[in-house]
């Protein structure tokens, strides 16, 4: 299980030069809009870049992810925000709880990727922003074999229930906002 599961530390994920790729400020904002939004669930949250700036953005955020030694790093960055662990695949929270599932760089490293989706639509009440890489070669990142493509992400959605998919293209990502 999680073959693909993110091998680097705390730091490596928190580089200035990795931050300013993720846009994380205009992803978060992408994420938040068209929608009223109390509750967000970072899937895969990491050191809790994202958590965090959901919770800065005035949200009620709580995060997941499989890897104990991550978790321990978020809750040392993110202390106002809870953190346990689980896999996107097997979320341990009930139907409905949030109105945003958020998985930044995630899928792509899921083992089930129609489940991990299938698992967001679960616990979403109105909407999921999925941040992945471009179906595109490109100097860093995963491989093209690792990556999805615009209409992998769109199939599985709409087996899942939601039919709306806004594809929005990033300087180096791309991010999917998914709703019904």
């Amino acid at each position: 299980m999680h073959e693909h599961r993110f091998q680097g530390g705390a730091a490596r994920l928190r580089s200035p030069e990795r931050l300013a790729w993720l846009e994380v400020n205009r992803v978060v904002d992408l994420s938040m809009q068209n929608a009223y939004l109390r509750r967000v669930l970072d899937v895969g949250t990491g050191s809790g870049i994202f958590a965090e700036a959901f919770a800065k953005a005035g949200l009620e955020v709580e995060g997941v992810d499989a890897n104990p030694e991550m978790l321990a790093e978020a809750r040392r960055l993110v202390p106002n925000v809870p953190f346990q662990e689980g896999t996107a695949e097997s979320l341990p929270y009930p139907v409905a709880a949030f109105d945003l599932v958020f998985m930044g760089m995630l899928l792509h490293e899921t083992d089930d990727h129609l489940k991990a989706m299938q698992e967001a639509a679960r616990v979403t009440r109105n909407k999921i922003a999925i941040l992945e890489w471009p179906y595109r070669a490109q100097d860093i990142g995963p491989g093209l074999d690792e990556r999805l493509r615009a209409e992998q992400v769109k199939g599985m959605a709409n087996q899942v229930g939601f039919e709306n998919v806004e594809i929005i293209s990033l300087n180096m990502l791309v991010l999917f906002i998914i709703s019904k």
